[in-house]
């Protein structure tokens, strides 16, 4: 199973390789291995790729450098894939779950409850108050805090969990090694030293835009719930509120004043449905009337996995 799980961690880091592509070449070969034979017409035909694609593909697979970056990546990482038995059971039923995770800091953070607060990146004077007043009880109640370690409300979040003694894991949309924005360098080695940082990028990957959203999806989905604490009408923060809807996970929104721009998203997820906060105990009690569902729904998740694992490992075992 490590050759494995070293071949889809070599593959994902191919050009033109992505996860939906990754899922079918498991479906073709269970144990990725005959795949590295294959010629620019096998790209061609199996995949429909193009022959410029194909031949980078190529060129990929028979790197040396390449291949050495990933049995470095592998030595000096913690990379999780959806293959391990400690691969999160909190992302493995969303829509598009990640396939390799890399990772810095504490992995046991991983298995512990969690809450995603997200907002905008230029919070009001209001926001700080709010976040003192709503994250220490959270905190005390053992749930774990989930954001982005973005400029704002989310370098808040991290922030205020630490200085209150809570556990924090940030979910970033660039390479481990590569700290956005800048200015976050230092909360970043906080978190690595003493909490935990995930990346599904290549360690030197830098941000790009596209990465975002994507990432947004990881941080819903680690968490039963997703708090918003300031949002425009327009922004990245409503995405991640679509993305846990999607998944099913439960959304908490801060009201603000009709006339501040930062309210306005706020408001209208309160408007669509969202649980109005007013204090932390509109969200603990929610969360223990969905505590035992959301403990039953992660075992059988996990579950699920380690069936699906051990019918590939089967599979394998057939074809050999």
């Amino acid at each position: 199973m490590n050759k494995i799980k070293s071949r889809l961690i070599h593959l994902y880091r191919c050009r033109y390789i992505g996860r939906s592509t990754l899922k079918k070449l498991f479906l073709i070969d269970p144990t990725l291995q005959s795949i590295y034979d294959w010629d620019t017409l096998a790209w061609r035909s199996h995949l429909n790729f193009s022959l410029k694609q194909s031949i980078a593909i190529q060129e990929d697979l028979k790197s040396p450098l390449l291949i050495e970056e990933v049995q470095r990546d592998q030595k000096n990482y913690n990379v999780i894939t959806i293959l391990d038995n400690n691969y999160p059971a909190t992302l493995y039923n969303i829509p598009d779950p990640p396939l390799v995770l890399y990772l810095k800091g504490n992995p046991q953070l991983l298995t512990h409850n969690s809450l995603s607060i997200i907002g905008t990146r230029f919070p009001s004077k209001f926001a700080l108050p709010i976040m003192r007043k709503l994250i220490p009880p959270l905190v005390e109640n053992n749930l774990t805090i989930v954001s982005g370690m973005a400029r704002g409300v989310d370098g808040l979040a991290h922030e205020i969990t630490m200085k209150t003694g809570g556990n924090t894991i940030a979910i970033i949309a660039s390479g481990i090694n590569y700290v956005y924005p800048p200015e976050h360098k230092e909360l970043c080695t906080q978190l690595e030293m003493d909490h935990l940082v995930i990346s599904e990028y290549s360690p030197n990957t830098p941000p790009r835009r596209f990465q975002f959203p994507e990432r947004n999806r990881l941080i819903s989905g680690l968490s039963f719930g997703t708090l918003i604490i300031e949002a425009k009408e327009r922004s990245g923060s409503l995405i991640t509120v679509e993305q846990a809807l999607d998944q099913g996970r439960e959304v908490f929104a801060v009201p603000g004043a009709l006339h501040m721009e930062t309210s306005k998203g706020c408001n209208r997820m309160i408007q669509e449905g969202a649980t109005l906060v007013q204090n932390s105990l509109d969200i603990l009690l929610e969360w223990e009337s969905r505590k035992y569902s959301w403990e039953q729904f992660l075992i059988e998740s996990d579950t699920e996995r380690k069936r699906k694992v051990k019918d590939l490992f089967d599979k394998m075992q057939e074809s050999i």
